[in-house]
């Protein structure tokens, strides 16, 4: 059964951490390095809906720093890339996990290229959809300059404190009958974990969101060209959050990487799962 757990990272902050439970399956375990904020409802096909089945792998994930039950760090500072990667590894040893196939979705992109780079005896694969390796804000319009876009995305982010209290006060609105704990019955799947994932999101303290943003928008690139693991790199042709050229060029500058186009947003996960189910089975297997 699904649990949640707590581990000290190396600095002594508190992290929350989640298992699906479905431990001694075949094939390596999976790590998912989620989108910052995203909770394990995102990943159905991984259990995250609290119901894996006699095929799900298992799976283990974490809350990042401040968020969704983990604490904040004392030194407001260590939000860094470097940081939330220590915390992946203390989850890693906290569940017994030597070596794992890495999801990275969003800013968990970048977390788990990194991981992959620092230790990469601990990473067998490698899936990456809707973020690129670090490098800061650069998503925008594709015509834009570099610093237009760069402005935009961090006007963006800080914006978060503003408009995200508001839209929360609408996600709470939603009954809680097409939640996936829910009335099943009265809402097809899809909508269930949307609402799930939505409600969960809503929960966030808006300023401290922002700010770890902010942060990952500040980190410089991850070298991706000594990555030696099968990576594959999922790009939606809708992305605005992680436009499809920039993931083109991530997979293009990974050696070996397979790049999957899909017809979708920054919401793969919720999209395709299916595809991403078959992509992750590939990767565990060899296959790729």
């Amino acid at each position: 059964m699904p649990r949640l757990d707590d581990v000290l990272a190396p600095d002594g902050t508190r992290i929350r951490w989640w298992d699906n439970g479905a431990v001694g399956r075949p094939g390596p375990d999976v790590v998912i390095s989620n989108g910052l904020g995203a909770a394990p409802a995102a990943w159905p096909f991984l259990g995250g809906d609290g119901r894996p089945n006699p095929t799900t792998p298992r799976a283990v994930t974490w809350h990042h720093r401040g968020l969704g039950g983990s604490e904040r760090p004392a030194d407001p500072m260590r939000i860094s890339i470097a940081d939330h990667v220590d915390d992946m590894f203390a989850v890693m040893d906290a569940a017994g996990i030597e070596k794992a196939a890495v999801v990275g979705w969003s800013v968990g992109v970048a977390i788990a290229f990194e991981a992959a780079r620092r230790a990469p005896e601990r990473v067998s694969s490698l899936l990456v959809l809707g973020g690129v390796a670090g490098g800061g804000f650069r998503t925008g319009p594709s015509w834009a300059p570099s610093f237009v876009s760069r402005g935009i995305s961090t006007a963006s982010a800080w914006s978060l404190r503003l408009v995200g209290p508001p839209v929360a006060g609408l996600i709470s609105l939603l009954p809680r009958s097409m939640d996936v704990s829910g009335l099943a019955a009265l809402s097809p799947p899809p909508l269930q974990t949307l609402a799930e994932v939505a409600r969960e999101f809503s929960h966030h303290d808006w300023t401290w969101f922002s700010t770890m943003v902010l942060a990952a928008g500040r980190e410089p690139a991850i070298p991706v060209s000594s990555i030696s693991v099968p990576t594959t790199v999922v790009a939606g042709e809708f992305d605005t959050m992680a436009p499809v050229e920039e993931m083109v060029a991530l997979a293009d500058s990974v050696p070996g990487a397979r790049l999957v186009r899909l017809p979708g947003t920054h919401f793969l996960p919720l999209q395709f799962p299916d595809v991403l189910e078959a992509e992750l089975a590939d990767l565990r297997s060899g296959r790729r």
